[in-house]
């Protein structure tokens, strides 16, 4: 019966041969009979690839032909990199960038975490408290970067916070060039930018299986122990996403920056700001290059990285 059964229910063999998906643009009629088929994909994924194509990937080859073009003439040329690094302007708004995002990505990492953790367990008003820690979020960066002007200003709260704690005998002047301004620029950004890791993170972590940390109690293991073996290496996929958004977002960093401290502490996106304003669409386009070479070595290096890390343990 049983192999009855199986031959009655068997699906119909056909010769019909198989058409490979490539030679379906090549039938006579294949194309129409394609988008007839996926016209509402078509029409969903179509405006975000005009967006990406004219807003994206147009500006940046613009970018790279006038930062290889003389100014006033057709002529390739290096020039306009050439003089944009001579510059002393350039050189402080490069090492203001890569501190900043060293300074800012490492605190917002750190603080991340803790706060994901601690938002991760089961309290009283959780969900209130997870309403409070996205709130910033939702406010403009540049009422952000105003609103921190009361915070890191010379009368502000932090110089009479380290005075009162007998750290400092006078106010310190946060907003100038050096390792003060990058963590002046930084710390307000610390604000804005953190709810998103958290964000991140406290998905991650939800994503975890409580057995895992079951099993590892019965092993005798404990709370540091489980955070170090098996909470960071279940949440290197959502570390890593967070790390690279925000690294991204920190050496694009902009608008706090412009208001907190102006051209006192230049950065990588006001440099080219200010040098297009004045003219210079070469050499801006060409520091706008190299701002994008430095996102791309970044994210590729720190990619590397994990995946090496990750075959390492394998």
């Amino acid at each position: 019966m049983a192999r009855r059964g199986a031959t009655e229910y068997a699906p119909a063999v056909t010769n019909r041969p198989l058409v490979p998906a490539k030679d379906v643009w090549r039938r006579p009629g294949g194309l129409s009979r394609w988008f007839s088929r996926h016209w509402l994909e078509v029409a969903m994924v179509a405006p975000l690839f005009l967006y990406v194509f004219f807003f994206m990937l147009v500006p940046v080859a613009q970018s790279f032909y006038f930062s290889f073009v003389e100014a006033g003439t057709q002529n390739v040329t290096l020039g306009n990199y050439r003089e944009i690094v001579n510059r002393s302007q350039f050189k402080d708004a490069f090492i203001n960038t890569l501190g900043i995002t060293a300074i800012g990505v490492t605190m917002e990492m750190v603080i991340g975490i803790v706060i994901a953790l601690m938002l991760a367990r089961g309290f009283r008003g959780r969900g209130l408290f997870r309403s409070i820690v996205l709130v910033p979020l939702g406010v403009p960066t540049l009422v952000a970067g105003a609103a921190m002007l009361y915070f890191i200003g010379f009368n502000g709260y932090l110089n009479e916070i380290l005075r009162d704690l007998g750290i400092i005998d006078v106010p310190v002047y946060w907003q100038q060039s050096g390792f003060r301004g990058m963590f002046a620029i930084a710390l307000a950004d610390l604000w804005k930018a953190t709810p998103l890791v958290v964000l991140i993170l406290l998905a991650g972590l939800e994503a975890i299986p409580g057995d895992i940390y079951e099993a590892a109690g019965i092993d005798g293991a404990g709370g540091w122990q489980k955070f170090w073996h098996h909470t960071i290496p279940l949440l290197m996929p959502a570390i890593t996403m967070a790390l690279i958004l925000r690294a991204i977002d920190a050496f694009r960093i902009f608008d706090i920056a412009l208001v907190l401290a102006g051209q006192a502490i230049p950065v990588m996106s006001s440099f080219v700001y200010f040098d297009y304003q004045a003219g210079n669409t070469n050499t801006a386009s060409a520091a706008a290059v190299l701002l994008l070479f430095m996102i791309v070595v970044f994210v590729i290096a720190y990619i590397f990285l994990v995946e090496r890390r990750a075959e390492v343990e394998r």
